[in-house]
């Protein structure tokens, strides 16, 4: 059995279990996953909004537009090349609810805790060579974020489940934060975008040439 076709075989029993999860008690939906796409790019979201469980897709409403948006202007790849091709997780799998503002519950530690085995399998499995964190929880998960102008449109090397890689953090694409529109948001997004487009697991996606191990549908 070829290496390819062991790794794409642990990550359709991964994505398998963790549909299967219910470890958080107060979550509003079963887990989320964009499929089991073998990749050497992740993108890590905070946790699904209400319409994802439904869509039964990551990033499916307008947050998800915005960042497809940014993926073709910069990358050349649209919505379907970017699910395609690369793999997608979150710092939480499922819908943490409203709170008592009616925005979305922003997960709590106990649930970060119980779904970053998930995260760390998928690194173990997919041995990523670039991780996209979007938005500050999920750039948290792996780097030091007191400010997104200190973060964005840098590369850091990190460490995570013994596998090395780079992460290139983006700000969340939520219409509700004017960060990434204004000044200096707005150029540090063009920046990291650029990075992104020009990092070795990237090029070449869009036309299929590099850096994919397989594809799902």
């Amino acid at each position: 059995m070829s290496a390819e076709i062991r790794t794409q075989k642990k990550l359709d029993r991964h994505v398998a279990h963790l549909l299967q999860c219910r470890r958080c008690s107060r979550m509003k939906s079963t887990p989320v996953s964009g499929g089991a796409i073998v990749s050497d790019v992740m993108i890590i979201g905070q946790a699904p909004g209400p319409r994802e469980p439904v869509l039964e897709r990551p990033f499916a409403h307008t947050a998800g537009k915005t960042l497809f948006r940014w993926f073709e202007e910069f990358c050349g790849m649209n919505e379907a090349a970017v699910r395609s091709k690369i793999y997608f997780a979150a710092v939480c799998r499922c819908f943490p609810g409203k709170n008592s503002g009616g925005t979305d519950r922003v997960p709590v530690p106990d649930e970060i805790c119980n779904c970053s085995s998930w995260m760390d399998n998928e690194i173990e499995i997919l041995q990523p060579r670039l991780v996209i964190p979007v938005g500050r929880l999920a750039i948290m998960q792996f780097i030091e974020c007191v400010k997104l102008e200190k973060v964005i449109g840098r590369r850091f090397r990190v460490q995570r489940a013994g596998h090395p890689f780079d992460v290139i953090p983006l700000p969340h694409p939520s219409g509700a934060s004017p960060w990434h529109k204004i000044s200096p948001g707005k150029e540090l997004l063009g920046r990291a975008l650029r990075l992104i487009a020009r990092h070795s697991a990237v090029e070449g996606k869009a036309a299929g040439k590099s850096g994919m191990i397989a594809e799902i549908g």
